[in-house]
């Protein structure tokens, strides 16, 4: 191991070398079975004699903390518990915002007998080993944009799939979602700038737009999606996720999509659409994006590998007018230069062998299942308990209730069925008393008994 040592002064430098290497010990920095450096390399290293590092390290090993193995080297042999810390106070402070904002909830850590909770794709529908086979071979250059392949790749992806007039050029990668909304904040927004987001919506993406200093609106949804006509006339960029509404699920109506961009049309705000959940489609006619109806250049078009793949492979996409391209890229280079190349590689080889669409029909035909499924027996078992809200894409349904949802979803969450409330995963506590359901992460044969045990809880009075 490279460990540090720092030598203030010439004076008992094996002493000096001792504490250090005692403390590392201790602490737990260096644990069971951790080797030293050898001494001919840290006397080297350090500038000292051979011999001082050895008298060292023999010191450790008569106190019984290394031990050393002929032609193997020094190991550490016993640790006390890990106690190193940073400073415990500090003058700095963050900004304000950062007080009001909190990291996803932790009940995404759980690992429930009957899960139900939202945006979880299943894992065991991944093809690891053909993913495996993919990222063996040479990545290639790194580009801020992304992978030259894997541009080419997600243009056609989603010109085939979703209608979306796209060229390589026109695509810059991501890591996700997030990500893409975040350089959309940077290029083109000023601190200060209102924005507007779907109410109730995704807490995320509200979290990151105040926490780039803008100012966040909520605008209402009601059955055909956002409501144009309660847009504040000032906002420069609207968030909206048209296919699959989150967390409630509708679909945006095409009269309120013209709505839309005839509204920022009129004063050249942005539209960042969120293809939410758009490749699990389940009935009805295809809905055809924003970016498609576009034809001024306002409409930013983001989208996701996270639920198609494993939510380990963290790759998303932006579809940007060409204006503001070359910020998008400068903005993606100065966060984090780029997204790993081999997962890049391995996406774009996997989407030109044809992988990709054969994956995605597999997922969707599972999940239709599922969907079914869950929807057959809210129809069923529910009434008078759940009120669905329509909904035909996506991993999750959404229903209200006249019931306590947040007592409902503690029994159950009690009783082993992971559930939530629509203000939990919207974060908006002003939300309508309801339950969001995930279908994704439970299989088919575990739904009725994870039902039974969510009736159960919504029965009680």
């Amino acid at each position: 191991m490279d460990f540090h040592v720092s030598l203030g002064d010439r004076r008992d430098l094996t002493g000096q070398i001792y504490r250090q290497l005692r403390a590392a010990i201790l602490d737990g920095r260096l644990r069971v079975g951790d080797a030293l450096p050898p001494t001919r390399e840290l006397a080297r290293r350090l500038g000292v004699a051979r011999n001082t590092v050895a008298v060292a390290y023999d010191r450790l090993a008569s106190e019984g903390f290394v031990t050393s193995r002929v032609g193997a080297g020094t190991f550490v042999h016993a640790t006390g518990p890990a106690s190193r810390r940073a400073p415990a106070s500090s003058p700095l402070r963050p900004r304000a915002v950062w007080d009001s904002l909190a990291p996803w909830p932790d009940w995404l850590d759980a690992r429930p007998a009957y899960d139900f909770r939202v945006g979880l794709p299943d894992p065991r529908l991944f093809p690891y080993e053909t993913w495996r086979r993919l990222t063996d071979r040479e990545p290639g250059p790194a580009d801020p944009a992304g992978h030259a392949r894997l541009r080419a790749a997600i243009a056609r992806h989603i010109g085939v799939s979703r209608g979306v007039r796209a060229g390589a050029d026109d695509v810059i990668v991501t890591n996700g979602i997030q990500q893409a909304l975040d350089l959309v904040g940077r290029a083109l927004l000023e601190p200060g700038d209102r924005v507007a987001v779907e109410r109730p919506g995704y807490p995320p993406a509200r979290m990151l737009f105040r926490s780039l200093g803008l100012r966040v609106v909520g605008v209402p949804v009601d059955a055909e999606g956002l409501r144009v006509d309660a847009l504040p006339p000032d906002v420069r960029a609207v968030y909206v996720t048209p296919s699959h509404q989150f967390p409630l699920g509708m679909t945006m109506s095409l009269a309120r999509r013209t709505a839309l961009l005839e509204w920022a049309g009129r004063r050249n705000a942005a539209v960042i659409e969120d293809d939410y959940d758009s490749e699990f489609r389940y009935g009805g006619r295809p809905v055809e994006p924003l970016q498609n109806l576009d034809h001024s250049g306002l409409v930013l078009y983001t989208g996701s590998f996270t639920k198609v793949l494993a939510p380990r492979v963290r790759i998303g996409y932006l579809v940007a007018p060409a204006s503001l391209r070359a910020a998008l890229t400068t903005a993606r280079f100065v966060t984090d230069w780029h997204s790993p190349a081999p997962a890049q590689a391995a996406l774009a080889r996997f989407i030109d062998d044809g992988d990709l669409a054969r994956h995605v029909r597999r997922m969707r035909q599972e999940y239709e299942e599922r969907h079914g499924l869950l929807l057959a027996a809210l129809g069923r078992d529910f009434a008078g308990l759940l009120e669905p809200v329509p909904s035909a894409a996506g991993l999750h349904v959404s229903a209200f209730t006249a019931t306590d949802p947040g007592r409902a979803a503690e029994r159950a969450r009690a009783a082993g069925a992971q559930v939530h409330t629509l203000a939990e995963v919207s974060g908006d506590p002003d939300t309508r008393p309801g339950l969001a359901l995930g279908y994704g992460a439970i299989p088919a044969a575990r739904i009725g008994a994870g039902l039974r045990i969510l009736h159960d809880a919504l029965s009680l009075k």
